[in-house]
């Protein structure tokens, strides 16, 4: 009978640490799995930099600078309509509150945009932060509200 007491791990299932460089008759001695010596053969820093290419103009550079990034940046949690016409019955009031609940959206420090992919032809009061103007106008032929929070 099996029991805690008389448990063997199976054959196989554990090995012991390969310890590199560690004498010849170790298996992993002499170029310790490094090959012949150079630069990827040293310590542990191997290249200087993230995209280091060994003193050749480095392609990040050939490029052209181009715009920026703002500092003002929103970063909106998308739902589309075509979630919320799987999601919610006909007649509801949809907040963020019940988007999370269903999974729609999964970050709540993010404002959430409700955007026109898909079709939707229940009545539905949509609360968000943002819509497109094409959402809007689909949740409000569809009989429902566009309201913004």
């Amino acid at each position: 009978m099996l029991n805690l007491g008389n448990l063997k791990k199976a054959k196989g299932s554990t090995t012991k640490k390969r310890r590199i460089g560690r004498g010849k008759g170790s298996g992993m001695g002499n170029q310790a799995t490094r090959g012949h010596d150079g630069q990827l053969g040293r310590g542990s820093k191997v290249h200087p930099y993230a995209g280091f290419e060994g003193g050749q103009m480095r392609f990040t550079r050939l490029l052209p600078k181009r715009g920026f990034t703002s500092p003002h940046r929103v970063e909106f949690s998308v739902v589309n309509l075509a979630a919320l016409e799987l999601a919610f019955e006909a007649n509801t009031e949809v907040t963020v509150d019940k988007m999370m609940e269903k999974g729609l959206v999964k970050n709540l420090k993010q404002p959430v945009k409700v955007l026109a992919r898909g079709e939707i032809t229940k009545p539905l009061t949509v609360k968000a932060n943002h819509f497109s103007s094409s959402a809007k106008d689909k949740i409000e032929k569809a009989g429902g509200k566009a309201e913004v929070i």
